[in-house]
């Protein structure tokens, strides 16, 4: 498990497993947002089977998968709600964590500055500039 923290109440991560969910908790986290269809993994690690492993430890568990290369105003809207909505801190995951990064930083448009949205993400590697105007544009909008 590789937990890159973007601010103190939201991390991403690449994939997790089942058994990853007690240190997920045990670190403070009270809510896991799924980014990653279930199309693109094995059957044990399908969104119905972490929520049931999720929320049988209290962690609150959200599904908002996100196609690469498909990324949908829903997917934006759906992740600031889940964000707004959490009681403690948020753990999103996807394949390498980018795409809980890029969702990230499109729902958090209009709330921190364009920079930061690009800043903070490349300090884990992942590179959001190519988002610079679509971030800029939701960040006039709201």
């Amino acid at each position: 498990m590789d937990i890159r923290p973007l601010t103190p109440d939201y991390a991403v991560s690449p994939q997790i497993d089942p058994s990853d969910l007690p240190a997920i908790k045990a670190a403070g986290f009270a809510m896991v947002i799924d980014n990653r269809p279930d199309a693109e993994i094995p059957a044990p690690l399908h969104a119905t089977t972490m929520q049931a492993a999720a929320q049988a430890l209290g962690l609150t568990f959200v599904v908002n998968p996100v196609i690469g290369g498909a990324l949908t105003l829903a997917n934006v809207d759906a992740q600031r709600a889940a964000i707004a909505a959490a009681t403690g801190p948020v753990l999103a995951y996807c394949a390498s964590g980018n795409r809980s990064s890029v969702v990230w930083a499109l729902s958090q448009a209009g709330h921190l500055p364009v920079e930061d949205l690009i800043a903070i993400p490349a300090r884990h590697g992942y590179q959001l500039e190519h988002l610079r105007p679509q971030l800029e544009t939701l960040s006039r909008q709201g």
